[in-house]
């Protein structure tokens, strides 16, 4: 058997185990994120900025508590994913972990959905928009390639007179902060969340002020963090390990064919 010969057998080989395991030859990304209490979606792309020390002030704009907090945390940017215009985004909540929005180390913690208790109002910061919802929920943001100083859009509502939060589609702008909570409808239907013309990136993380209204802030006591799973044009789900069965043919594939597999994460549907 000829080498060329021995890689067309194994890559059709594992062609069909990736039939066998549900996994499709060409599939969008799934990425398992943490979102910690401290990542602010209003400092998205904001890497101009330099965050001050907990126990000082903000120069302007952001604001923290007057005196120090037990957790004296400090703001941190929120992660980002790489995506392009017309990408559909869905997002995945593992039920694991949690968030404490109050003073003191520990429970009551919030998971993606929020605190879930009355409305919440913040202005906006920078090119960042303002966000109207419920308190507190994992939220998104599409960013083009500059860093957003300036311009912020309109502020979505999502409160029960404006979009709600039982949604089945959105299309933000660049800059909108949107609610993405726990991501599916009421119906349990994946909510999609389609990038705009000119996106490059898309961040997540938590809106906060004090009381939840006003300018953005009061991220120096909040403690927790919780992992959610987000698919680009894919649905996430829980990962699932291979059959060992399938480990095992990967293996001897590879063996047959003189070559070394290569380790990559596996993708999920």
């Amino acid at each position: 058997m000829s080498r060329r010969y021995g890689l067309a057998t194994l890559w059709v080989a594992i062609g069909c185990l990736g039939v066998m395991v549900g996994t499709p030859a060409l599939a969008g990304t799934i990425h398992t994120i943490t979102i910690d209490g401290s990542d602010a979606i209003f400092l998205a792309g904001r890497t101009d900025l330099t965050i001050p020390a907990a126990s000082d002030p903000w120069p302007g704009g952001m604001s923290r508590h007057w005196g120090p907090t037990p957790e004296e945390i400090q703001e941190t940017l929120p992660p980002v994913i790489a995506v392009v215009a017309g990408d559909v985004v869905k997002v995945l909540d593992p039920a694991s972990g949690g968030i404490s929005f109050f003073n003191g180390f520990g429970a009551p913690l919030f998971g993606p959905d929020g605190n879930g208790v009355g409305g919440s109002n913040l202005s906006s910061y920078g090119g960042i928009s303002g966000y109207r919802g419920p308190q507190g929920p994992l939220t998104g943001v599409f960013l083009g390639a500059s860093i957003p100083i300036s311009g912020a859009p309109a502020t979505l509502d999502f409160s029960t007179g404006g979009l709600g939060k039982d949604f089945l589609a959105l299309t933000p702008a660049l800059g909108q902060v949107f609610y993405i909570g726990n991501g599916v409808t009421s119906g349990g239907l994946f909510q999609e969340f389609t990038a705009p013309a000119g996106a490059t990136r898309l961040f997540l993380g938590i809106p906060d002020g004090f009381g939840f209204s006003g300018a953005p802030g009061a991220y120096d006591d909040n403690d927790g963090a919780y992992r959610i799973r987000v698919g680009v044009n894919e649905t996430p789900t829980s990962i699932v390990p291979l059959p060992g069965a399938v480990w095992l043919g990967l293996v001897m594939l590879s063996g047959l064919a003189g070559t070394r597999v290569i380790r990559r994460r596996r993708r999920i549907e």
